[in-house]
């Protein structure tokens, strides 16, 4: 068992290549927060975690404070131990907890992060035109650039919502499957309202309608969808798959790593949903080329649909000497990929760096 002798804590500004659009919030940045560590035997490791402001209760701020504190008493200390201290930790502050973690994993040698074979993941792609010609346009290229499922905004106007939906059907004519999701912004007024007019013809699901903590709203709302819903935001612990299974018309839970803890509890929370009944649907459309790699590792052996890892398609900037690979429309690894950092680009994109060591 080794000792945590050297940790590095960095908030990374990484610039998108478009803005992302979501109900609650236009981001034009990821701003994870990058922790490395290294061992008493050379052995360095890294993971990260994106706070997405108005996603949760937790803040950027409380963020960084938390990792500092809990940083600071690293040093010295041997990794199942401080694994075991974290997670303790774990509701006062998830995504800080968890980027902790998953570096604690990869310093122990994290078998989920053994590529063993060539690998190939689907993902999905969100649909970003708003006018029926450049929709048209954009499904078209999509669909030849090898996407077969894409994610539509919704949340903000239902009748300009089902304008929008409806073109995306018409644009892709059976050739793609559509996920809708609301990003939690719906009442549930108008969510039962958008899915009384709502044509399920290539539509796989709807995600969260309404509020996280709104579990009558969003089971009103799945009784009346003629497609089965996937809740997203609530999914933070194995009683809350639970909780999802006893919904009527709830198929889908979707779960995120940086909710989970570790890479453990991401893996054991996925089999979950699937003993319940359900399909688990991975992936952080806001996570950095780091977090992604790490859902796509374990996506490898838990997930059979189109994967929602894909925030490292918006941020140009890579983190890593060998990118991840990516190739019509999937994310690809080849057999014993484990990148390295690149430290010049981690060093260009930081915008404030501590460290603390024995």
């Amino acid at each position: 068992m080794s000792k945590i002798r050297k940790v590095t804590l960095r908030r990374l500004r990484l610039p998108l290549s478009t803005p992302y659009r979501l109900s609650y919030r236009t981001f034009t940045e990821f701003e994870p927060y990058l922790v490395q560590l290294e061992d008493d035997g050379g052995r360095r490791a890294f993971a990260d975690g994106h706070v997405s402001p108005g996603s949760s209760s937790e803040t950027r701020e409380g963020a960084w404070a938390f990792c500092l504190e809990q940083l600071a008493a690293l040093p010295g200390r041997d990794t199942a131990d401080a694994k075991a201290g974290l997670l303790a930790r774990f509701q006062d502050s998830k995504v800080a907890v968890t980027a902790m973690v998953c570096a604690i994993e990869a310093l122990e040698g994290s078998p989920f992060l053994d590529v063993a074979r060539d690998t190939v993941l689907p993902l999905l792609v969100p649909v970003s035109a708003l006018e029926p010609a450049a929709i048209a346009e954009e499904i078209d290229r999509r669909i030849a650039a090898g996407f077969k499922v894409f994610k539509v905004k919704v949340g903000k106007d239902v009748a300009a919502d089902l304008d929008r939906v409806r073109a995306i059907q018409r644009a892709a004519d059976g050739r793609a499957s559509l996920r809708l999701d609301a990003n939690r912004a719906y009442s549930r007024t108008d969510a039962v309202a958008f899915v009384g007019q709502l044509d399920p013809a290539g539509i796989d699901l709807f995600e969260q309608p309404c509020d996280a903590d709104d579990w009558d709203a969003n089971a009103a709302v799945a009784r009346a969808s003629p497609v089965p819903l996937m809740l997203d935001e609530p999914i933070c612990a194995l009683a809350d798959i639970d909780r999802a299974a006893t919904l009527s018309n709830v198929g889908y839970c979707k779960l995120k790593l940086k909710r989970f803890g570790s890479l453990e509890r991401l893996a054991e929370g996925l089999d979950r949903v699937r003993g319940n009944g359900m399909r688990p649907v991975l992936g952080d459309g806001l996570g950095s080329e780091i977090h992604n790699w790490m859902e796509a590792c374990v996506a490898r052996t838990t997930i059979d649909n189109a994967g929602e890892f894909n925030g490292f398609l918006k941020h140009p900037d890579k983190l890593f000497r060998q990118p991840l690979g990516f190739e019509r429309g999937a994310v690809v690894m080849p057999a014993g990929y484990r990148p390295e950092l690149d430290p010049a680009a981690i060093d260009r994109l930081t915008v404030e760096r501590r460290d603390f060591s024995a």
